[in-house]
């Protein structure tokens, strides 16, 4: 019979992950430093709860103590439709025009989980998917799902950038047979060129407060900083332009994961019907969606700054 290790894998394509790693739970220590150098320089912004536990945040045994491996999985959710730039429509990043990956992920791990309790009953363990404090990227790194580029999204060789992490903190001592991907960016620096706030503020570096999808996803405020304000470039809910110039997206593949299929065929949303949403038809439109996360003040004060840009009046 082939290793646990082996069948984990095998069980985790099965239910549709792409990439599977599985790494010892151990601390973190060299991204621990990146992180506490990136909060010290203020470049999470109004994004306080990063700040919060790092040693939860960089060490899986403080989430979970009975931690000895954590399973990392990587699930493709690139679908082949084009954005719609259109100039009173405002652009989704491709990973929300789906369902809520969240509960896609939480979904898939947890029939992951339950069948490895099936093989050994004394198994437990936690399922992380993105709200949980663990460092996904650093993990998919480390479990050889492939290497973080300078615009500081995972990149793999076969598949390109658009996928989703998960990890599984497990009670079991499985080992380590992954191999790091070793960086492939080279020299080039195309997301770098290609960010026009300049958010990229250095190779692997992402100030969020000059970024264009925390502007229009994590920031509260009513109100813009006048230079992202002014190059918003069409984005009402996210930015893909850094993983749209990345050549090492020449390899993604399309999904079967109909899940992540655009939402009523729609890549973009009308600006005006943006602004025409009531709290009862928001919820309702954006149910299960990860669009919700901006809230409806936040959506429609995006809207309104996309039809400012183009010298539209506002519908209210």
């Amino acid at each position: 019979m082939a290793k646990l290790e082996e069948r984990i894998t095998e069980k985790a394509k099965e239910l549709g992950f792409a990439k599977v790693g599985i790494v010892p739970a151990v601390e973190l220590d060299i991204e621990r430093s990146r992180l506490e150098e990136w909060l010290a320089r203020g470049f999470q912004g109004s994004m306080a709860w990063m700040e919060r536990d790092p040693q939860k945040r960089t060490d899986p045994r403080k989430l979970f103590p009975q931690a000895k491996s954590v399973i990392v999985v990587a699930m493709n959710y690139f679908t082949p439709q084009d954005h719609e730039d259109a100039a009173d429509k405002g652009k989704i990043s491709r990973y929300a025009w789906g369902d809520d990956y969240h509960e896609v992920l939480r979904q898939r791990m947890g029939e992951l989980l339950r069948w490895i309790r099936s093989e050994l009953p004394d198994a437990e363990g936690k399922i992380c998917v993105d709200t949980s404090p663990v460092m996904d990227k650093a993990w998919a790194v480390r479990a050889g799902l492939g290497w973080l580029g300078k615009h500081s999204n995972v990149i793999n060789p076969e598949i390109g950038s658009w996928f989703f992490i998960g990890e599984i903190l497990l009670n079991l001592d499985l080992g380590d047979d992954t191999e790091i991907v070793a960086d492939h960016c080279g020299t080039c620096t195309a997301c770098i060129d290609a960010c026009p706030t300049g958010a990229i503020v250095e190779p692997y570096v992402v100030d969020s407060r000059r970024c264009i999808s925390y502007a229009t996803i994590e920031l509260r405020d009513d109100t813009f900083p006048a230079d992202l304000a002014e190059n918003l470039n069409g984005w009402l809910y996210g930015c893909d332009i850094c993983q749209d110039v990345c050549p090492w997206n020449r390899f993604e593949k399309p999904v079967r994961e109909t899940a992540f299929e655009p939402r009523n065929g729609e890549t973009s949303l009308d600006l005006d019907a943006v602004i025409r949403l009531d709290q009862d038809s928001f919820a309702e439109r954006f149910r299960r969606s990860p669009i919700k996360r901006t809230k409806l003040s936040g959506l429609k004060r995006n809207a309104r700054y996309l039809k400012i840009n183009t010298g539209s009046n506002l519908s209210e």
